[in-house]
């Protein structure tokens, strides 16, 4: 069924790359007219074609000119004419689909034409990449080209100033990582001010390596936090007590599903041990611990899951490339439990500021393309989840590569022995191998039976990821033997014999040179200095003549292996190992060895499994002898597939409960900008007061109710509370009995206090008051309303208990307190700006500024009560010359040398208002 519906769903291909065909010969006419072209002549088309569009000129119609365009000026700048296949991924890309391209076709490359044509209408191309090494690398290098055909080029890396960042996102073309995108716009949405926004926008992207950025990399969401509670005391506890449990006795553990709950007597154990009710909390906070203690001891493994840095610090890998996932954490308390596990410090725990899953952040787009060696095999999410069809582009020259049947052993032993005795074999040849393992472990248990054979060899994985590049870049070369966790040459392409620009920056930097700088440079203090133009010229010589005659001697032994040790969860990444070798019609050779102790096999390969295991340990073979069984390799492609469909339907989940948040999280980031971009609130504030007043009268005083029965006190408190003062009495008032009398009234009643505040404050500082108050607000209850979401997302599963469906309960739930949110925001502001008090500094040190110096010379003190939960008021400038302070915060009536009103006898200044001053 499955295969039926891959047809259908990429039937007509053919006819596209036909097509495709057809416009890439017009390409192909018009490169001698573009020959004759000089330097000055080429860079001029690129005005001209911008001429055209604001002519009224549709884009397409410029495809194959441009296209023409960027060729010849990448044969003129980079030395590479783009191959007639790769104007085909071009096209694919420009027509928003994913360009499936064979490893070593150049598709970064490819993503010049249409990042080129697209960025002709001013508007800004995204170029995405898996890290910021390959962004900062394709930015240089490919930068080359675009800046020669006039154009601008952006780098986002992580940690950049916004300066930069604002410089970056205004040129035509912007590289960055997907995380580092995602962040921009979460962060975007949480400024103060509209010139601190730096996207412009989401008019095009090309994903580099889509595949791993909208599928593995989309189970996480992305999520800006703050600095919350801390409790590392009871992690501590918990963590202490898990090695004494037992499996199927304390508790009950299902690694396929990556679930993990406690029995009956393991609970009471548990509780024994740490003399606690566990399910007592109301909060729910111990159950919660008790919860990530579990799965940090028994489902999170250590140099798999996650590594601990000479550090100290507990940093994730990423399960599908093997990276470190710098600057990340896990949620709901998982990363300080882990921490607890390994006896180092624990950090403290986050609360959501901000979140986006990458689903919805590239679904921003107005046009979304990318490319990738291997997605065919997730065609159907990406129709579903992106509307993004995959186009197959036919390789440049055909492979020739061999991909022998799996070998299969009965234990892990014998598998990685019989990778160690064939990596021996081929390397006493020079056959250069290339070895993928699933996890950091398995890359360090190989590495230590290499160096028992001696055999000299590269060990790549999460510990020493920053010479990635570098290493895999060599692993082509004679005799060379490199171990690689799932990443192997992510971005780099694997020459047979060598790559001879890697070859030659490492002579020049043995000779005492700086091969990164270019003549005329000047290097940093301590740095080395630059070569001249001749000796980097001389040098990259020596290194093709070596990795030329290399090359040679590799081809003769039969190009690169690459052998697998253990089958991935996913075929793709499989597939992506498969890549690495034969790459533009080299040969080459792939082979995958197994064992029926594999992870995927015991989690995944069921009875079948423990019937061949007991079948191998009955026979007179040997653990030594492979096997080659039908049964075995269709109950491994079983498994992964079902880990693929599992893994699919996480993702959407995912991506059902964000649907539901990105409805609300547009909403707010609109009204948001509005308010930064000009949107007057003064004018607001009257209808602010009428929606308020209504549903405040309308819950004290309704209309069907005798006034006997009306609750005045809870009227008279509401406004108190409102406005900060008692002068409001409903029983002076002659309403008749009349709700709308009463509403009448006190809109005028609340009209006139604001306007007082106006008056008093001034027209221009109460005018910007009125803006950043309502952001502040507006920030704070959104904050509320994620962790309220957080809380519900939790426990909605439970419902399902009671035959209800979790998704449509979780709709509601938002709805209503989304619903909630909205009302209580907008009463929130007015009983801010009502409560607003103006008072002079006491403390004589203070620094005052002549009254014109700002438009905005006092900072407001929020009086709201999320403001006051949170605890981070804006506080007293040390340069306003007046300041509004709440009269009933201690905290803000203090002056900077009297005594701080907690209690502590330190002056105020050293105490709580040495954070105000900071």
């Amino acid at each position: 069924m499955a295969g039926f519906l891959s047809k259908l769903l990429t039937f007509g291909e053919g006819r596209q790359l036909k097509n495709y065909q057809a416009i890439a010969a017009k390409i192909n006419d018009a490169e001698p007219s573009m020959q004759q072209l000089s330097d000055e002549e080429l860079q001029a088309l690129t005005s001209t074609y911008r001429e055209r569009l604001d002519a009224g000129e549709k884009l397409d119609n410029l495809l194959v000119e441009a296209f023409a365009t960027v060729r010849e000026a990448s044969v003129r700048v980079l030395g590479m004419r783009h191959f007639d296949v790769q104007l085909i991924g071009g096209m694919a890309l420009n027509a928003g689909q994913i360009a499936e391209m064979k490893t070593g076709e150049g598709k970064t490359l490819v993503s010049t034409l249409a990042g080129y044509l697209n960025a002709l209408e001013g508007k800004n191309v995204h170029i995405v990449t898996v890290n910021d090494y390959l962004a900062r690398r394709d930015s240089e290098i490919m930068g080359r080209l675009y800046r020669f055909l006039g154009m601008k080029v952006g780098l986002i890396q992580n940690n950049m100033p916004p300066l930069y960042k604002d410089a970056a996102y205004k040129a035509d073309v912007t590289y960055g990582t997907n995380s580092e995108f995602g962040f921009d716009y979460l962060r975007d949405n949480m400024v103060t001010r509209a010139d601190q926004r730096v996207q412009r926008g989401h008019h095009f992207a090309i994903v580099d390596e889509v595949d791993s950025i909208l599928i593995d990399e989309a189970r996480t969401p992305l999520i800006i936090s703050g600095a919350g509670s801390e409790a590392a005391d009871m992690y501590n506890r918990f963590a202490r007590v898990m090695p004494a449990l037992k499996r199927d006795e304390d508790f009950e553990m299902d690694e396929g599903k990556r679930t993990i709950n406690t029995t009956e007597s393991g609970l009471e154990h548990i509780e024994q041990l740490l003399d606690l009710d566990i399910y007592s909390d109301p909060s729910g906070q111990l159950a919660n611990h008790l919860q990530q203690a579990l799965k940090a001891q028994f489902m999170f493994k250590r140099d798999v899951d996650y590594v601990v840095t000479p550090e100290g610090e507990v940093k994730i890998v990423d399960e599908f490339t093997g990276r470190i996932m710098e600057g990340r954490r896990y949620s709901e308390g998982l990363h300080q439990a882990l921490e607890a596990k390994e006896h180092v410090r624990i950090r403290e725990e986050n609360q959501t500021l901000a979140t986006i899953t990458l689903q919805n952040y590239f679904r921003l787009y107005d046009k979304l393309s990318g490319m990738t060696g291997t997605a065919m095999t997730e065609d159907a999410e990406f129709r579903e989840i992106y509307k993004l069809p995959v186009m197959a582009i036919p390789p440049n020259k055909p492979v020739i590569r061999k991909d022998q049947n799996d070998q299969i052993y009965r234990t892990v032993d014998a598998k990685f022995n019989a990778v160690a005795d064939e990596i021996a074999d081929r390397n006493a040849k020079g056959q250069p191998v290339l070895v993928g393992t699933v996890s950091i472990e398995s890359s360090e248990r190989l590495s230590r039976l290499l160096d028992k054979r001696g055999i000299r060899h590269e060990t790549l994985n999460a510990k020493n990821h920053e010479r990635e590049a570098h290493i895999v870049a060599q692993a082509g070369r004679l005799g060379a033997v490199t171990i690689a966790t799932n990443m192997a040459g992510r971005g780099t392409d694997i020459l047979l014999g060598g790559n001879p620009e890697v070859l030659a920056d490492d002579a020049l930097r043995l000779l005492g040179y700086n091969p990164s700088l270019f003549e005329g440079e000047v290097p940093e203090e301590g740095e080395l200095p630059a070569p001249t133009t001749a000796q980097r010229e001389l040098a990259l010589s020596e290194a093709k003549k070596i990795c030329n005659k290399e090359a040679e001697q590799v081809i003769a032994a039969g190009g690169l292996l690459v052998i697998g040790t253990e089958r991935h969860e996913s075929r793709r990444i499989d597939n992506q190992l498969r890549g690495r070798s034969g790459r533009q019609g080299d040969p080459g050779e792939t082979q995958f060895y197994l064992s029926l102790e594999d992870d995927l096999m015991r989690r995944f390969g069921g009875d079948k499994m423990d019937r061949i295991s007991a079948m191998m340990a009955r026979s007179s073979l040997s653990d030594s002898e492979p096997i080659q069984a039908t049964m075995v390799s269709k109950a491994i492609e079983s498994a992964q597939r079902q880990v693929e469909t599992m893994h699919f339907a996480a993702r959407k989940h995912v991506l059902e409960y964000d649907d539901v948040m990105n409805l609300q999280r547009t909403e707010i980031y609109k009204e948001r900008n509005a308010i930064l971009d000009g949107k007057d609130m003064t004018e607001r504030i009257p209808e602010i007061i009428q929606d308020v007043v209504q549903e405040a009268v309308q819950e004290y005083c309704p209309a069907r109710v005798p006034s006997d029965d009306w609750d005045v006190k809870g009227l008279e408190t509401w406004v108190a509370n409102l406005t900060g003062t008692s002068d409001f009495v409903l029983s002076a008032l002659d309403h008749g009995d009349d709700p709308d009398a009463v509403a009448e009234f006190l809109i005028e009643h609340l009209k006139n206090i604001h306007a007082m505040k106006r008056e008093s404050v001034g027209e221009e500082i109460m005018k910007t008051l009125e803006t950043q108050v309502m952001l502040r607000i507006i920030d704070t209850r959104w904050m509320a309303h994620l962790q309220e979401m957080d809380y519900l997302r939790t426990g909605i599963g439970l419902r399902a208990l009671a035959q209800r469906d979790p998704l449509t309960e979780y709709r509601e739930e938002a709805y209503l307190a989304f619903k909630h949110l909205t009302q209580s925001m907008y009463e929130d502001y007015l009983r801010t700006l009502l409560r607003l008090q103006l008072a002079v500094p006491e403390d004589e040190e203070e620094e005052v500024l002549p009254q014109a110096a700002s438009p905005l010379q006092g900072k407001v003190q929020y009086s709201s009560p999320e403001a006051a939960l949170t605890g981070d008021d804006e506080k007293p400038s040390s340069t306003s010359s007046t300041v509004v302070k709440d009269k009933d915060d201690p905290y803000a009536q203090a002056g900077r040398n009297d005594l701080c009103p907690c209690g502590s006898g330190l002056k105020y200044k050293k105490c709580h208002g040495k954070d105000a001053q900071e």
